[in-house]
């Protein structure tokens, strides 16, 4: 048996293991009510009565004489924190993320519906999806400028943004009920499947305290040669949200393993030749083996405090309407390490370039330039820790939903350590390691009017020492109206950034790259406008940027900042529309920026989904069968380096105006999903035949796969 299959047996052993009997049903509520009393401001008893008090029997009917001898059983008391309202505790699951800074939560949904299932590359969850470098498990970068990550801490992870835990993104659970959630999906032939497994264990001991495991387990054999992708992802989390304190503790795990082929030796081998196996197309590092390793190892606890300034009676369901002050720590520790290896070996373009007859001629070349350390094989290792600690106090006035409903202030000390080899390590046998300090305050206010009004505001500055004179300064307000009982809402953001750039951008050694270089910061003001109806599936919005002192990676990879200033506007829609059965999903993003050298985008992204929706038996099965489709305008995309894990702007090859599509059948059996897709459909039939997302890497040719997901309770 293979090591995954072991580590899928031992996974659901541990799963079955700290299942518990069945919890008692609490009160049930469909979607649509619950959201009708939240948008009406009801605050009545939604959560219904106690589900773990036991209740007298009815005057009147036999009941065994009780035992006064015995001690009386302690009630159980329903979950009663602050952080969740009478429509969220009604529901009989949900799970939220807790915010590193502030005492807040943000509560998610559990999609248990047919909704995006089938999309299996999470990257092309959002929007219109991202450039990305071809297959799961392997990097990304959204096409949409204003939804790219901006990692501080170990950059040469965020191209994994989509894969990777994190403090923010680590899921917590609410169940009536222990739950388990299994999916898997696999494709192609088994020399180059891909592979998509999780499981989620979920349970809690009493309504206010849990526990919840995720793993996930992500990758490819690679239909290129050279591009077996590994990615692990694990996450255990204990929370406690009791009426005082709360209580947040979680570890994490990223383990990432990649071979990198460096994309194909040219656009010829993708458009213009057809090979019997999408292994046969050469690729410049193929023969290097380059590969990169990635670890992460984290834990953190995040934990609150409340003291109510007016008397706290049982008859209190929570402290969400009194007022109160909050104090609070959350405490974070997390390493990084990247290891990159390779060999001196060049690669043949058969088509390297014309002669005077106009015949093809071939040439040899080198993926990369230098060679500084090691002329014949590469060993880089980047290690990277932080430890974070933020010591905060919330205000609550009035109540929780009031005007100025919550007043927050916090301090902040971040501890970093960089560890990379460099020349001197050579008389030392040591890595060198170079520790830093960065101190800063922060604060946010918040409030709503009814149900009409949401808004809040927040300010973080680094005073002095490293990062010293980083600012950051966020403002939001919705404004909510109802038509015909339809919420309309309108939305604006605000933000203004001056940062710092990274350690690694301004201090790097290894075998192909070596800057050492102080750089500016950076200044970015960005406005967001967004219109939404959410019963008609409707939204549009519209962004507007302006960042002065750009760092970027340039043509020749190397790190550069521009000197001048950068516009962006981006604009997006999105309109689902429905006859009958027929449903036609539709998002379209307009992006310019005024120097595509510095910030390459595509003027014209799309992702369009159309398919069919009936039942097949009434309340039992109900089936999807439709087209996704993406299509992007031409235009200098981003390439991908492996060395450095980042993606650099280049002016060599264009890409896109290619549209890439799949064809689904998915289906809704109780408590089982299944997909059925046939990925990129079109291939060979119309488009270009360049079918690339990033330069020089091509997306995965024509393959099926099938996917299914599970779901358990008790």
């Amino acid at each position: 048996m293979s090591r995954f299959s072991n580590r899928i047996l031992l996974t659901l052993l541990l799963g079955l293991f700290f299942a518990a009997p069945e919890a008692v049903r609490s009160q049930g509520f469909d979607a649509k009510t619950l959201q009708r009393a939240q948008r009406n401001g009801q605050t009545g008893n939604l959560y219904g009565s106690n589900p773990y008090e036991q209740t007298e029997g009815e005057e009147g009917e036999n009941q065994q004489p009780q035992d006064t001898t015995k001690k009386e059983r302690k009630i159980r008391k329903p979950l009663e924190s602050y952080f969740f309202n009478d429509s969220i505790r009604a529901l009989n699951n949900f799970k939220w993320h807790v915010s590193r800074d502030f005492n807040r939560v943000e509560i998610g949904p559990l999609d248990t519906t047919l909704t995006d299932y089938r999309i299996d590359y999470p990257f092309y969850r959002e929007d219109v999806g991202d450039i990305a470098q071809g297959a799961l498990g392997q990097t990304s970068l959204p096409l949409n400028y204003f939804r790219r990550p901006q990692f501080f801490d170990f950059s040469f992870a965020s191209p994994y943004y989509a894969y990777t835990y994190n403090m923010e993104n680590v899921p917590f659970y609410n169940t009536k009920k222990p739950m388990i959630r299994m999916n898997y999906a696999e494709s192609g032939q088994k020399r180059f499947r891909e592979e998509n497994f999780g499981i989620m264990h979920a349970q809690n001991i009493s309504p206010t305290t849990g526990f919840n495991i995720d793993y996930k387990a992500r990758g490819t054999r690679g239909q290129y040669v050279w591009s077996r992708t590994k990615n692990h992802n694990l996450a255990v989390a204990v929370s406690h949200t009791g009426r005082r304190y709360s209580v947040h503790a979680g570890y994490y795990n990223n383990h990432i393993e990649q071979q990198e082929n460096g994309g194909v030796v040219g656009e010829w081998a993708i458009a213009d030749t057809t090979f019997e196996m999408p292994s046969g197309v050469p690729m410049r590092l193929a023969d290097a083996e380059a590969r990169n390793l990635y670890r992460n190892n984290a834990f953190f606890v995040t934990q609150s405090y409340g003291i109510p300034l007016q008397r706290l009676t049982e008859s209190d369901f929570s402290m969400a309407n009194l007022s109160a002050v909050y104090i609070g720590h959350s405490f974070e520790y997390s390493s990084w390490s990247k290891v990159y290896t390779d060999r001196n070996e060049p690669y043949t373009n058969e088509r390297d370039h014309r002669d005077e007859n106009g015949d093809f001629v071939s040439a040899k070349g080198h993926y990369y330039d230098n060679w500084f350390i090691n002329p014949a094989e590469t060993r880089d290792s980047i290690y990277e820790r932080n430890i974070s600690n933020r010591f905060f106090v919330q205000a609550q006035p009035w109540d929780r939903n009031g005007i100025v409903g919550t007043l927050d202030a916090g301090i902040g000390i971040d501890m970093h350590t960089y560890s990379q080899f460099e020349l001197k390590d050579y008389l030392t046998g040591k890595y060198t390691k170079v520790n830093k300090t960065s101190y800063f305050f922060y604060g946010s206010v918040s409030g709503k009017i009814k149900k009409y009004v949401d808004w809040d505001g927040n300010l973080r500055f680094y005073p002095s020492g490293y990062r010293g004179g980083d600012l950051s300064i966020g403002a939001h307000l919705a404004l909510k109206g109802y038509l015909r009982g339809h919420p309309l809402i309108l939305e604006g953001r605000f933000s203004m950034d001056r940062r710092s750039p990274t350690y690694w951008q301004e201090n790097l050694f290894s075998n192909h790259y070596i800057w050492n270089t102080p750089l500016s910061k950076e200044n970015e003001t960005r406005f967001e406008v967004k219109f939404s109806v959410p019963d008609f599936a409707f939204e549009a919005g519209a962004w507007q940027g302006v960042v002065s002192d750009k760092i970027y990676y340039a043509s020749d990879s190397n790190v550069a900042q521009h000197s001048g200033t950068v516009s962006l506007t981006s604009v997006y829609a999105r309109k689902d529309f429905r006859l009958g059965g027929l449903h036609l999903d539709n998002r379209v993003l307009l992006q310019w920026s005024t120097d595509q050298d510095v910030v390459p985008v595509p003027l014209l992204s799309a992702f369009l989904s159309y398919y069919y929706e009936f039942w097949v038996v009434r309340d039992v099965l109900r089936l999807q069968i439709g087209l996704d489709g993406r299509y992007n305008t031409k235009y200098y995309a981003p390439g991908y380096n492996p060395a450095l894990s980042v993606y650099y702007n280049q002016r060599e090859v264009e890409t896109g105006n290619y549209p890439y599509m799949d064809a689904f059948v998915m289906g809704k059996w109780k408590r089982m999903r299944i997909f059925l897709k046939y990925q990129h459909v079109n291939k060979g039939l119309f488009g270009n035949g360049e079918y690339f997302s990033a330069a020089r890497y091509p997306l995965n040719p024509g393959m099926f796969k099938i996917g299914i997901s599970w779901g358990f309770y008790d």
